[in-house]
C-alpha cells in the first residue's frame, strides 16, 4: 500500500478547516487545510494534492476562480465544491465547468465519501 492520498481543504470557515480534516483522516487520507485560495496557491502542496475540497464563496479569490487558475497553470486536480450559500442552478454549472461534485453544507459523510470515490476512483 502506498502513501495516503493528499486531500487539500480550502475554506475560510475555521470550523470547517478544523472538523473536515479530522473526518478525512478517519477515511485514511492525508490532509492539509488552507484559509484561502491564495494560501493554497502559495503552498508547496499544489503539486501533490490529489483532490481539492473547495469552498465556493471566500474573501479574495473564490473557489471557482481558484479552479480556473489551477487549470490555467496546467493542474488537473479533481475539485469537490462545498458551500453554505448555493442554489439549485449552481451545482450543474460547476459540474459542467469540471467539478466532480458540489455539496451543500451541512453534507453527510456518505455524500462526501461518494464524491471522494468519484474524484479518486483508485483509492
Amino acid at each position: 500500500m502506498g502513501l495516503p492520498l493528499l486531500v487539500s481543504v480550502v475554506d475560510d470557515d475555521e470550523s470547517v478547516r478544523e472538523s473536515l480534516p479530522d473526518l478525512l483522516r478517519e477515511f485514511g487520507f492525508t490532509v492539509e487545510a488552507f484559509a484561502s485560495a491564495e494560501a493554497f496557491l502559495a503552498s508547496c502542496h499544489v503539486e501533490t494534492t490529489r483532490c481539492l475540497i473547495l469552498d465556493i464563496a471566500m474573501p479574495g479569490m473564490s473557489g471557482p476562480d481558484l479552479q480556473q487558475e489551477l487549470i490555467r497553470r496546467g493542474y488537473a486536480i479533481p475539485v469537490i465544491f462545498i458551500t453554505a450559500h448555493g442554489d439549485a442552478t449552481e451545482r450543474p454549472r460547476l459540474i459542467r465547468q469540471g467539478a466532480v461534485d458540489c455539496l451543500f453544507k451541512p453534507f453527510s459523510e456518505a455524500a462526501l465519501l461518494k464524491a471522494l470515490s468519484a474524484a479518486l476512483p483508485v483509492h
